[in-house]
């Protein structure tokens, strides 16, 4: 990490905050005993299966095609879960990806729901975000992925819906302005209208719509590789095995928007490298050495230039720009998402009531 972080941080042995956050709160996680650990992950899975009993499913898996979360629906298949895996696609996604998911859906024998948002309207929302010069264009695939996994679970009365999201691998806090707040659909709304566009068949989740799905319904959303040694390179040796597992170069490079927006529109546009953050939580969980994290961070973000070329002029069709297009969207200045209309302070609010009544009296 370094100073491209606005919020970052030193003290006087020059260690940062993200990795005194780690170290603080999140190495407890990750370098628990695996006694502990066994223990952890036994109670939850029985509570799993007592709470799925007489249904169809216990729990609803996001599935996105990349080794999180693919590696986290065969460790609950291992343990005995029924798991409805839960595919959103939004029209992006590499054939590396689908093939994944093809691969170990049919290996592991899972019934597999895949939303496919309607391209017009997802479209013409992406280039409202592009208009208003957002840097997270992304949160409307994260927005509508949290929506559909609700949606299931709703649907079927499943209470714990089971990511790949993880400590070893994303346990270091993002940088302020790097992303944006997931649940804000206030957000995507004013965006979406500033470009004309009504959500009409977009999925989305709000501020309040999370509160009422996980205080009212209590349908937990829990990072299910928490409850394991998350070795990432053991993971993807284990994957390739088992089901001819194809890997990516960089995290979440299975969608080719995601691949051309992080390593070629963050970092043109916003002066953003999201692989030092994915990076360096790898060297904190000791799964990399940071000589090693340095040399990868002087590599491109692309495997090479003929492929970024490739998915500039993939871009470039699906979206309906040309070059000139490209160079003025990259050359304007960035905006803050909350000079739009936002639900972060109702956001910010609960989270404040949340930490100060609920998780207190738990």
């Amino acid at each position: 990490m370094d100073t491209s972080a606005p919020d970052i941080s030193f003290d006087v042995n020059g260690i940062c905050n993200f990795c005194s956050y780690f170290e603080r709160q999140i190495s407890k996680i990750v370098f628990v005993s695996e006694e502990e650990r066994a223990i952890q992950r036994k109670l939850f899975i029985d509570k799993v299966k007592q709470a799925g009993k007489g249904k169809r499913y216990d729990c609803v898996m996001g599935l996105s095609g990349g080794v999180d979360s693919s590696y986290a629906l065969d460790l609950a298949v291992k343990e005995g879960l029924r798991p409805l895996a839960v595919h959103m696609d939004n029209n992006w996604n590499s054939e590396l990806a689908a093939n994944n998911i093809k691969n170990l859906v049919s290996g592991l024998d899972v019934d597999l729901y895949t939303h496919v948002i309607e391209w017009p309207e997802y479209k013409r929302l992406m280039q409202a975000f592009f208009d208003a010069d957002v840097i997270d264009v992304e949160l409307l695939y994260d927005n509508a992925m949290l929506a559909v996994n609700f949606a299931q679970a709703r649907k079927y009365g499943i209470k714990y819906i089971l990511s790949g999201s993880n400590s070893a691998t994303e346990g270091m806090p993002m940088p302020e302005g790097w992303n944006w707040r997931k649940w804000d659909k206030k957000n995507i709304k004013a965006l979406g209208a500033l470009g004309g566009v009504k959500l009409k068949t977009f999925p989305s989740v709000g501020t309040l719509d999370y509160i009422v799905n996980r205080l009212v319904r209590r349908i937990q959303w829990v990072s299910y590789l928490d409850f394991y040694d998350y070795q990432k390179n053991q993971a993807l040796d284990e994957l390739e095995t088992k089901y001819g597992y194809k890997r990516y170069p960089y995290k979440h490079y299975e969608s080719i928007f995601t691949r051309f927006y992080q390593g070629y529109l963050l970092p043109e546009k916003f002066g953003v490298d999201k692989r030092k953050l994915h990076l360096a939580t790898l060297v904190m969980s000791g799964q990399m050495s940071r000589d090693e994290a340095l040399a990868r961070l002087e590599e491109s973000p692309y495997p090479s230039e003929e492929g970024l070329e490739t998915d500039k002029k993939y871009f470039l069709k699906k979206m309906g720009w040309d070059e000139s297009t490209l160079r003025a969207y990259l050359e304007r200045p960035e905006k803050r998402h909350d000079e739009y209309p936002s639900d972060r302070a109702l956001w910010d609010g609960m989270k404040k009531i949340y930490h100060k009544y609920f998780r207190a009296a738990s």
